[in-house]
């Protein structure tokens, strides 16, 4: 149905609009605003994120206006494509803009420019200082330190496809050098997934803009082989920024430079650059941009391909491979797409069980950050000089290999330090280094309240069971706006043997919520089961997340629904991270009906460290009281992806106790051991008595904050563990 879509940005209703069609009449005084007041010229240039312009045919039109309603998506028709090949808007009645699109294809006036392009040298590089000095100068290097207090920030395993987590390791600690996604089906399952790396190192492109815009490309493919990846399909795109170079010969001879390297890399490794971004304007005053040319490259490998850079054993060896080096500094081509094929055959054939592409800190940056992962320690041979360990060595490898080999470069070990002859580093002491340095401002350590708390455990041999049983229960979903996880569960409901019912509410109008709560109503009596699905319900409103959902559910037709469902029908609901908000906040949890809650009441609240929160975590079976834990143990430990911001339990300890009596505590944050804790590391919103789930005095109604229908195979291969709570399976078993 649609021809041609672009989304709106810079420039607005000109742009996004512009560009779909050579002939077109828009009417500005059609298009959604969020503030009155706008004029014409306003209208058409100012950017409106978080809009899409679209192209359908005229007898299209009432149908896909249609579709977009019933995802709740306000759509408007403002333009129509003509065959007289001019931009036309009007605003007012008046036409404010009307220009020949063969003027705008020009680009305007012809200009031209004399390129002072700078010879491309690189000067050698050469270390200072002694093994130690340069190790821990080198952790706590801005450009090597720890992210991860920033990336945390961003939901890492949104549709249930994150093939490796953005930080790897029983710790969680060493970054992965690609981004691995599964592919995207809504209903089945596939083992395809994409790959994207980046490669950029700004001090070489300040010295050789040439050299910079090579290595880029050879960084971002060398990281996607590092992962696994095949040398084979892989495709580039480039982000472009330099200062901005007016009239200057020798300004405009930087992205030359660049765009020459870029291209004798494209030409040398038979790959092309199929898209990008460009900005000539990173200047402020007498402050500029380095030359910035950053590559990334894509591709495409099987989820049983893919290995993540920390380090699996003490014991094995290490390699470091290398291509061989022209007079200019940079890899000889042949000799690098050769070691692409050696790397990624060792990799298949499971002799290499991690791999690091060395950048900007070289060999010592690959080995401290292959060890932090799983806290392993390294011990350095003689065969590599402080220069090597700290070089430049863009294109080579850095890999754990199962066997003995001659040439390794030193050994895995079990001892938190890094060796090399005499000199002994501590890996906790770098490591310290490494993660404090951006504390201040990224915050990923800081302390959690009160004391140990105490690891619950409460078993049982009665369980609720349903009065009438059903082979196939009906779950039905409700669609929130900011809801985005309904796919995700859905598609977890259906392999557990379930039937979901995805139903988006439309708060649009009046009429649109009237309609919505008549037919989720009617839903409501068909079903067996509701399932409320994580997400940013409204934006994540002030003073707490959920209350439009909570809202809607204390509508009387829909109070008396959930009721009818839970007391008269013996029927199932959950709630996970904003559904769980929901559910705390209408008293389904804990106390199984829908009530008016009050300050005495359980909540849910913003993580003590004071953002959004997105990792695995390891939680703990504490009550097998609820029919949605039917098939797991008390004790048993299951990984949990989590991404929230408000996810913190609060209660009273008199509430709490009377919950831990009643059974009602369902799951646990709990440490490498298996023990509830306080501890940032695994509480990651300092809940009390480290709770991430409870459920009704029966059990029926289970609210939690991980994502548990984020499951598959494949995924999340660098936090290994038991993802599966199979508490789909059970809910469906229960019915049966």
């Amino acid at each position: 149905m649609i021809k041609r879509c672009n989304d709106f940005g810079a420039g607005g209703v000109s742009v996004a609009i512009g560009e779909l069609a050579d002939g077109l009449d828009i009417n500005l005084d059609a298009v959604p605003k969020k503030y009155d007041g706008l004029d014409g010229t306003e209208l058409a240039i100012s950017e409106s994120q978080e809009r899409m312009a679209v192209v359908v045919a005229k007898d299209d039109v009432d149908a896909f206006l249609g579709l977009a309603n019933s995802e709740n998506l306000s759509a408007t028709p403002v333009a129509v494509v003509t065959d007289k090949n001019r931009l036309v808007m009007t605003w007012r009645g008046k036409k404010i803009v009307d220009i020949s699109r063969d003027f705008l294809n020009s680009n305007g006036a012809s200009k031209h420019i004399t390129v002072k392009a700078a010879p491309a040298v690189l000067k050698k590089q050469s270390v200072s200082g002694g093994f130690g000095e340069n190790f821990r100068s080198l952790v706590g290097d801005l450009n090597i330190c720890s992210k991860r207090g920033l990336a945390e920030r961003f939901d890492s395993t949104i549709g249930a496809g994150t093939v490796l987590m953005p930080f790897g390791g029983k710790y969680q600690l060493t970054p992965a050098q690609a981004m691995v996604q599964k592919i995207s089906v809504e209903k089945k399952h596939t083992d395809d997934c994409s790959l994207m790396a980046f490669g950029y190192n700004p001090f070489i492109a300040e010295e050789s803009p040439y050299h910079g815009a090579y290595l880029a490309v050879v960084e971002s493919v060398s990281k996607l082989i590092a992962s696994g990846a095949d040398f084979r399909d892989v495709y580039l795109t480039f982000q472009e920024y330099f200062e901005h170079p007016g009239k200057d010969g020798s300004r405009w001879g930087k992205p030359f430079s660049a765009l020459l390297g870029a291209y004798r890399a494209q030409m040398e490794l038979g790959i092309g650059a199929i898209g990008g971004k460009d900005s000539m304007s990173g200047t402020f005053e007498n402050l500029d941009v380095p030359p910035t040319l950053v590559s990334f490259a894509v591709t495409t490998s099987k989820t049983n391909r893919i290995v993540s850079p920390e380090f699996k054993k003490a014991g094995h060896s290490v390699m470091w491979l290398k291509p061989e080096y022209n007079s200019d500094g940079l890899p000889d081509a042949a000799s690098l797409i050769e070691l692409f094929e050696k790397v990624a055959g060792l990799i298949k054939s499971g002799k290499a069980v991690s791999c690091y592409t060395p950048g900007m800190g070289g060999v010592a940056e690959a080995v401290f950050k292959m060890c932090i992962g799983n806290g392993l320690g390294f011990d350095f041979n003689d065969k590599l000089t402080v220069d090597e360990i700290f070089g430049l060595s863009y294109g080579s490898f850095i890999l754990e290999m199962t066997d003995v080999q001659p040439d390794a470069i030193g050994t895995v070990t079990d001892r938190r330090e890094i060796t090399r002859g005499s000199e002994v580093l501590s890996l906790d002491a770098l490591l310290n280094t490494y993660e404090d340095k951006l504390e201040s401002v990224f915050h990923c350590n800081i302390k959690n309240h009160g004391d140990a708390p105490e690891t619950v455990s409460y078993h049982t041999d009665c369980r609720v069971a349903p009065a009438v049983k059903t082979a196939k229960p009906r779950v039905l979903i409700p669609v929130f706006p900011g809801t985005n996880c309904e796919y995700d569960s859905a598609k977890a409901v259906a392999d557990a043997g379930a039937q979901p019912e995805i139903f988006v509410i439309n708060n649009l109008t009046a009429d649109g919520i009237s309609r919505s709560t008549e037919r989720f109503a009617k839903l409501l009596e068909e079903s067996q089961i509701v399932f409320i699905p994580g997400g940013f319900s409204g934006g994540d409103e002030p003073d707490g997340s959920g209350k439009f959902i909570t809202a809607f559910f204390r509508n009387p037709e829909i109070k008396e629904g959930v009721s009818e469902l839970l007391d008269r029908r013996d029927g199932l609901m959950c709630g996970i991270c904003n559904g769980f908000q929901a559910l705390i906040k209408l008293g389904l949890v804990p106390y199984g009906k829908i009530i008016d809650v009050d300050a005495d009441c359980p909540t849910l609240t913003y993580n003590t460290i004071g953002r959004h929160q997105s990792r695995i975590v390891r939680t703990r079976i504490a009550s097998d009281k609820s029919p949605w834990l039917a098939l797991k143990k008390v004790g048993d430990i299951v990984n949990v992806p989590i991404s929230h911001g408000e996810g913190r339990f609060l209660a009273s300890n008199g509430l709490i106790r009377s919950l831990i009596a009643n059974g009602q505590i369902a799951t646990q944050y709990v440490d490498a051991d298996g023990y509830a804790t306080n501890d940032i590391h695994y509480n990651p919103n300092d809940s009390a008595f480290a709770i991430e789930g409870i459920t009704s005095p029966d059990g029926r109604v289970f609210g939690k904050m991980g994502h548990s229908e984020r499951v598959g195979s494949g995924l999340y291969k660098n936090v290994t563990g038991d993802y599966d709570l199979r508490m789909f399976e059970a809910a469906v078993r229960y019915f049966r």
